[in-house]
């Protein structure tokens, strides 16, 4: 099986068409106000209304109450919540309930211990993702082009599919896979010129690296 490909913070016609034509499995849209990739629901909802049904709209949002929740659903036509903050299990079970989505619960990663989280979230949630955990003082909780020790989750057996995010490049995401057996990952900063300015041939060039592992 190829690696399966996320590319997040997605704001513009140009960015969309270069992840659709390059064979990634899912888009990501960010309605985290403090991020530089953020945009509102109903611009997410027209940038994806001509993605093709077998890529997957994910919407990222940070501990988001049910009324931005219910929005964002209404309008940016997703297909996929990830929730990445400090949603509990309840949280992701009660989301995945009242919505009637798939979640991805994203989890910060410094440690092993941080791995080990991830068991509680088995039962809730349709995928996981592990990513760096931020620096002290961050503003988010993701897209700081922070890496981390691959290799904490090397041998690691869920329950449910996974994505390694966190600080990936074309040039790195080889090593990423192989030191974490990863079935999938997923880039932002990785593929930018700038802070929420995505590359169309850096988001081509990932993906033809990535799904030649």
């Amino acid at each position: 099986m190829t690696v399966a490909v996320k590319i997040c913070g997605l704001k513009d016609r140009t960015a969309v068409a270069a992840a659709v034509s390059g064979g990634a499995d899912f888009v990501g849209f960010v309605f985290f106000p403090a991020s530089p990739r953020f945009i509102d629901p109903a611009t997410a909802g027209a940038l994806g209304a001509n993605v093709p049904k077998a890529i997957v709209k994910v919407g990222l949002v940070v501990d988001a109450d049910d009324a931005t929740l219910e929005k964002i659903v209404a309008e940016a036509k997703i297909d996929m919540l990830q929730l990445h903050g400090h949603e509990t299990p309840e949280r992701v079970a009660a989301i995945r309930a009242r919505f009637g989505l798939p979640v991805m619960k994203a989890l910060a990663v410094a440690t092993a211990a941080d791995v080990d989280a991830a068991r509680a979230y088995e039962g809730v949630a349709d995928r996981l993702m592990f990513d760096a955990a931020p620096r002290p003082g961050a503003t988010r909780p993701g897209g700081n082009a922070l890496p981390f020790d691959w290799t904490l989750l090397k041998g690691l057996a869920l329950a449910k599919p996974w994505l390694l995010a966190g600080g990936l490049t074309a040039a790195n995401v080889a090593q990423a896979v192989r030191q974490s057996g990863a079935p999938g990952v997923d880039v932002s900063s990785g593929v930018e010129d700038a802070p929420g300015i995505k590359s169309p041939e850096k988001i081509v060039e990932f993906l033809r690296v990535a799904k030649a592992l």
